[in-house]
């Protein structure tokens, strides 16, 4: 409800904004999903998963890095929804 209200207010804005970034959760996607055929086991997706998170939080602080930091995480965040769909098989 909030970033409705942070929408409306900067004029559709932050909007464009978003769907400018859509590559940033295509590319890691494409990446697991090309990984997927690689038959890794759940230990490797866990560590895949780890290590985007702290590279997420490491680029945070990165002044140039910065803007990239949507890959590693969209990287954790696919991984993690791979991880579950694999366990409950």
């Amino acid at each position: 409800m909030i970033l409705v209200i942070i929408i409306e207010l900067r004029e559709k804005i932050m909007l464009s904004r978003a769907l400018g970034s859509g590559w940033g959760v295509l590319l890691p996607g494409m990446i697991v999903a090309g990984l997927t055929f690689a038959d890794l086991s759940l230990d490797v997706w866990k560590t895949m998963i780890v290590s985007g998170l702290l590279a997420t939080s490491a680029m945070i602080w990165h002044k140039q890095l910065r803007h990239f930091v949507l890959l590693p995480s969209c990287v954790a965040l696919i991984s993690g929804m791979l991880v579950i769909m694999m366990s409950l098989k």
